[in-house]
């Protein structure tokens, strides 16, 4: 079962504040985008940078957090928007289960882990097999299916 990293204080009121801005200005670090989704119970639209993975010809989207409030609203609803810049891209995802996560987890560490690397318990893109396989719970993944 995957559990919940909160957001330190500086992340939350600066660091995705701040990266939110500049891919709405357009300008993406390595691919980030905003994802937008509908609150589960709320309805309202909530936003979260995210830095979605092209691996084998699609793309997903990994919680390096865990079970986060994005997670259960996409998982709730299968649907979001992408945004870079004044692009919106509307998504279907479907969950990736824990037993075809390892090629996912191991290429999204191999690109993101300089920046996400702390909340995978020491895994990393070249860690044995079933290391990978001992963290796919913690860590949701989606496939972007398009709209």
């Amino acid at each position: 079962m995957a559990e919940y990293r909160r957001p330190d204080w500086f992340t939350r009121n600066v660091m995705n504040p701040a990266l939110e801005l500049l891919i709405g200005l357009g300008v993406s670090a390595f691919g980030s985008r905003v994802l937008v989704v509908r609150g589960r119970r709320s309805g309202k639209e909530y936003t979260t940078p995210v830095n979605p993975l092209t691996f084998e010809g699609a793309r997903y989207l990994v919680a390096p957090r865990g079970e986060t409030q994005w997670v259960r609203n996409i998982r709730a609803s299968g649907e979001g928007e992408l945004r870079l810049g004044g692009k919106r891209e509307r998504i279907r995802v479907r969950e990736v289960p824990d037993e075809e996560k390892e090629p996912i987890l191991r290429a999204y560490l191999k690109k993101w882990k300089w920046e996400v690397g702390q909340f995978f318990q020491g895994v990393s893109h070249d860690s044995p097999a079933e290391e990978v396989r001992g963290i796919a719970g913690l860590h949701p993944v989606f496939r972007i299916e398009g709209e």
